[in-house]
């Protein structure tokens, strides 16, 4: 009998099983993202974030690059991540998705990532939280802003 898998879903169980891996790290990632950043503002006093604001969306994007170095940065990868990670990246891939493709097998890898996962995330956000945020953060770096 073969595997059943929803309309559009990859056929084979790797396949499968990495696609789902990549749904639940983003997911994670963008809601950790929008309560660091929702926590910033709370405790500064300043509006919540809007989905429609340029000016958010260009923050929430930083804040993910941001989580996902750090995850790369904290989370040690074992010795054979390079060999199965290479030949699955695409040189022409932005940052961001290499940066995924990283949290993927470490995933797979590490027994515990989502523990790890979870302390990195709440590292991350008491950290952006007292920072003030992105805007004096992530973003006032990247334009040479203090």
């Amino acid at each position: 009998m073969p595997f059943r898998t929803p309309p559009g879903a990859p056929r084979d169980l790797l396949s499968l099983i990495d696609a789902e891996l990549r749904d639940r790290i983003e997911e994670a990632v963008d809601h950790g993202c929008l309560e660091a950043m929702v926590s910033a503002r709370r405790h500064s006093g300043a509006p919540l974030p809007k989905a429609d604001d340029v000016r958010d969306r260009e923050e929430f994007t930083a804040t993910v690059r941001a989580l996902l170095e750090r995850l790369r940065d904290e989370i040690p990868a074992d010795t054979d991540e390079a060999a199965r990670v290479a030949p699955t990246m695409d040189t022409r891939a932005d940052e961001e998705w290499r940066l995924l493709v990283v949290q993927i097998a470490r995933a797979k890898a590490l027994p515990d990532y989502w523990q790890r996962f979870d302390a990195v995330r709440a590292r991350f956000t008491t950290e952006y939280v007292a920072s003030g945020g992105a805007r004096r953060g992530v973003l006032g770096r990247l334009f040479g802003r203090t």
